[in-house]
């Protein structure tokens, strides 16, 4: 049975569905009605900016679930090794053990960066500070720290890429373990 969009916090998940299938472009009004059931008038009802604001919703629910399951662990965590291994757990599970793409990742690619570019520089940036807070406070040295954040970051991103182009998951789980095993040694060693 088809869920029953009452509101514009139903519509946004199948929105981001649709970015990730379709891209920002792709998504026109009638694949996003298609696939969410709305025709244009209620599309317009939620979303009276268009599919500008369609996307904009959508980052905006990918920030609060990275926010809420990603960053404030990583920063606030008493434990942050835990936090660290928590957050590959989550990042794991939110892309599908590679088989989902980073929307976001997507849009920094994609011609519509500008539109979106400081929810996509937020994204990235806070994610790099969150994580580097965690391995100071599990004994790196700043500067470590923050290279090892981006070089996290930056393997994730990769993995999703190529577990992408050559549909093989089993890339971006060789990635994450590798980062975890990194991760791990330099908080063990604490350079």
């Amino acid at each position: 049975m088809a869920k029953t969009i009452a509101e514009r916090a139903d519509v946004v998940p199948l929105l981001a569905e649709v970015f990730r299938e379709y891209g920002f472009d792709g998504a026109s009004l009638s694949v996003i009605g298609e696939r969410t059931g709305l025709g244009k008038g209620s599309l317009y009802h939620f979303f009276p900016g268009g599919k500008e604001e369609m996307a904009a919703a959508v980052l905006q629910e990918i920030d609060r679930w990275f926010e809420a399951e990603i960053y404030k662990p990583l920063r606030e965590a008493t434990d942050p090794r835990a936090a660290i291994d928590g957050m590959l757990r989550a990042v794991d599970d939110y892309f599908r053990s590679g088989r989902r793409i980073c929307l976001v990742g997507a849009f920094a690619l994609d011609n519509v960066r500008d539109r979106f570019a400081a929810a996509v520089k937020g994204y990235f940036a806070e994610w790099r500070s969150a994580l580097a807070s965690a391995l100071e406070r599990a004994g790196c040295s700043p500067d470590l720290a923050h290279a090892l954040a981006e070089e996290t970051v930056v393997a994730i991103q990769g993995a999703l890429v190529l577990a992408r182009a050559l549909d093989d998951t089993a890339v971006f789980a060789r990635s994450i373990e590798a980062t975890r095993a990194k991760l791990a040694a330099a908080i063990d060693h604490k350079h």
